[in-house]
């Protein structure tokens, strides 16, 4: 009988060791240097798959204030991920284009890398392990 409670106490202790270890990790990013209070600064996480093809893993819409801006995600899985973020000046959850297909609205990705033309899933790649991250994006 000892041994059967013994049995069952452990499992439920290593059960309850395992759901916390399944909580993700939160990554804050920070935009400094917005053009302008007007409109929403939208932020995505995205993996390699969804990164400028399909709708990000997480996404948040937020207030510009000073030119500033902070998102958190929360409860994020490690692997590796990539973060886009938009000045959305028009409220149209999207990017904006002139006729020469180049963006009419600010935007950056993590890493802060510096390109002409599109940018590149492996520019902005970063790896989300066991600690929380804080990011800084610039436009």
């Amino acid at each position: 009988m000892k041994t059967v409670f013994l049995t069952i106490a452990l499992t439920i202790i290593s059960t309850l060791g395992f759901a916390q270890d399944s909580k993700g990790q939160t990554i804050t990013i920070t935009i400094e240097n917005a053009k302008s209070d007007d409109g929403k600064i939208v932020v995505g996480l995205n993996t390699k798959a969804t990164f400028l093809v399909a709708q990000p893993i997480q996404s948040a819409s937020v207030d510009i204030k000073d030119g500033k801006a902070t998102v958190t995600f929360e409860n994020v899985q490690p692997g590796d991920y990539a973060i886009m973020a938009l000045h959305d000046l028009n409220g149209n959850q999207s990017m904006d284009f002139d006729a020469n297909r180049m963006p009419t609205e600010s935007y950056g990705t993590s890493n802060n890398p510096r390109s002409f033309g599109p940018p590149m899933y492996d520019d902005a790649k970063f790896s989300v392990a066991k600690e929380n991250i804080e990011l800084s994006i610039r436009f």
